[in-house]
């Protein structure tokens, strides 16, 4: 089962549903965010975000549209790109590390040992650079992600038919890059992004 009972809204009403909310999702969300960032205070501070944000976005969520899980990353991929967006703003480095939160040495560990295990996804993602946003957000969520791509439809509201089209182009893309001569992608690091599969809807 996907979700729990009574779905975000009845969680954030609930602490001992919330916390089974937060229990069922948090995994997959540090590891989320362990792809896209390499800093473990970075991967706790912005997975302590997404679940703040939740209690302001539960009143958005509809079962009809789609998984709790596709809903959550659709929150988890704005809290990222905000801090993607601040980052790029930022220009004073003292400033960054004053406002870090101190975590102890076991949590550091931890999110270094998340970092490791999601080394190959951060580099798989970096790659997808050259592709075009839209295409490269389906492809992300599909490939990288593991989402369907219904579930990536619903992450990034739009329709399955644009979401399909979307990682039919990133695929084809990722493979003419790979066979051209000169190519500075790695084909077989990257044959599970551009092989066809976790694409069901």
């Amino acid at each position: 089962m996907d979700g729990i009972r009574g779905g975000p809204r009845a969680a954030v009403r609930d602490p001992r549903l919330f916390e089974e909310f937060y229990r069922r999702h948090v995994d997959a969300i540090t590891s989320f965010v362990a792809r896209r960032v390499a800093d473990p205070h970075t991967v706790a501070d912005l997975t302590a975000e997404i679940f703040l944000a939740v209690l302001d976005s539960a009143h958005t969520y509809r079962a009809s549209r789609g998984s709790e899980r596709a809903w959550l990353y659709g929150i988890a991929r704005n809290v990222v790109a905000g801090e993607r967006r601040r980052l790029a703003r930022e220009t004073d480095r003292d400033r960054r590390i004053c406002g870090r939160r101190l975590l102890e040495p076991d949590d550091i560990a931890r999110l270094e040992d998340k970092l490791d295990a999601e080394s190959p996804g951060r580099r798989a993602l970096a790659a997808l650079e050259r592709l075009p946003a839209g295409e490269r957000a389906v492809l992300e969520l599909v490939a990288v992600d593991q989402l369907t791509v219904g579930e990536a439809a619903t992450a990034l509201g739009i329709s399955q038919v644009a979401a399909r089209v979307r990682l039919h182009r990133a695929r084809k893309s990722l493979r003419e890059q790979t066979q051209s001569p000169g190519g500075e992608l790695n084909g077989s690091s990257l044959s599970y992004v551009t092989e066809a599969s976790g694409g069901a809807a």
